[in-house]
């Protein structure tokens, strides 16, 4: 059984906005006129960062200071989490093709990795110590085709739609990850994804992957995942993210198609002057988990999930408190 229940603070020193530029800023090109369309050169758009920490337990870890519940901020002293080059563009009336290429390194690039691109069945959390400190986050082609307000079609390797935190860690508000994100959610998706901004203030984005970060579909079944974007007012936002399908290996499955699922929503809130408020609800479950099975449980359904809540406040460009309130709850033991 895991419960876990996470008070997280932090001060933060950097702001990501200054590390992405268009292509057309870094070449020293002359920005369109208010009200005239940018040029290709203004839309590419170039993001980078490096990131580094020390981390000190206070308390005591499992073997070699790694705590396997958070081993995104193990007890290591110096790390060298990230280092992060992209380049993206998307998709626009007037340029209707775009694309995503995001490649990282570091420790952080180590446990984000995807079966199938530089990492095996054979290898996991919390050590990963066979996968590769390099890591092909996404890469991704996508086209808006001129029909009603645009549907955006996304397709290869891309983040998922899943939860309030992100990969790229200068754009979370906490230097450490939640729980919800360690255990409860995957990480990236390779498939197709729709996109279509249903009204000013809904979109709705649906589509079919090869799984839980997985680039090489472990079973040979589609796993649908969608979202709904709502945009009540200028200062509330609020997500409802899903997942549903297969999950396990064939040898596992043996034909009966045990389905996880996940329901995931997000809500922010940024009505208060430099104050952001966000809150993080995960419920999800599986059909005939292996962990349960293999157990000899009579009842092998999963179930897992949490909330957690942030709030942050920027004093100043250059700083920046956050905290993080998270609990995790996992009575079956699965995740």
């Amino acid at each position: 059984m895991i419960g876990g229940l996470l008070l997280g603070l932090v001060c933060s020193a950097s702001n990501p906005a200054f590390a992405q530029k268009s292509v057309a800023e870094i070449l020293g090109r002359a920005a369109t006129l208010e009200g005239q369309p940018k040029t290709y050169l203004e839309e590419l758009m170039v993001y980078g960062y490096v990131e580094n920490s020390f981390v000190y337990n206070l308390g005591d870890a499992s073997r070699h200071k790694v705590n396997s519940l958070r081993f995104y901020d193990a007890d290591e002293g110096y790390t060298f989490n990230a280092a992060e080059i992209s380049l993206k563009q998307d998709s626009s009336e007037r340029y209707p093709f775009g694309f995503g290429l995001v490649v990282t390194g570091g420790v952080d690039s180590q446990k984000n990795h995807s079966l199938g691109i530089f990492r095996s069945l054979d290898d996991g959390p919390p050590n990963f110590r066979n996968t590769p400190k390099v890591d092909l986050a996404e890469a991704y082609a996508t086209y808006r085709i001129p029909i009603g307000e645009g549907l955006t079609l996304k397709a290869g390797k891309w983040a998922t739609l899943i939860g309030w935190e992100y990969y790229e860690n200068p754009k979370n508000l906490n230097f450490s990850r939640s729980f919800l994100y360690t255990l409860g959610t995957p990480y990236f998706h390779t498939g197709l994804l729709a996109s279509y901004p249903v009204a000013p203030w809904l979109s709705i984005s649906a589509g079919f992957t090869s799984g839980w970060d997985n680039a090489d579909n472990n079973n040979g079944y589609l796993r649908p995942t969608g979202s709904f974007a709502f945009i009540p007012s200028k200062t509330v936002s609020a997500n409802v993210n899903w997942i549903v399908g297969p999950e396990q290996n064939r040898n596992l499955d043996n034909g009966r198609h045990n389905t996880r699922y996940l329901v995931d929503i997000t809500v922010a809130y940024t009505g208060v002057d430099k104050l952001t408020l966000g809150l993080n609800v995960d419920v999800a479950g599986e059909e005939r988990d292996p962990a349960l099975v293999g157990a000899g449980r009579s009842d092998t359904h999963s179930n897992w999930g949490g909330i957690a809540g942030y709030a942050s406040y920027q004093w100043t460009k250059a700083l920046r408190t956050a905290l993080r309130l998270d609990y995790f709850k996992d009575a079956d033991g699965a995740r």
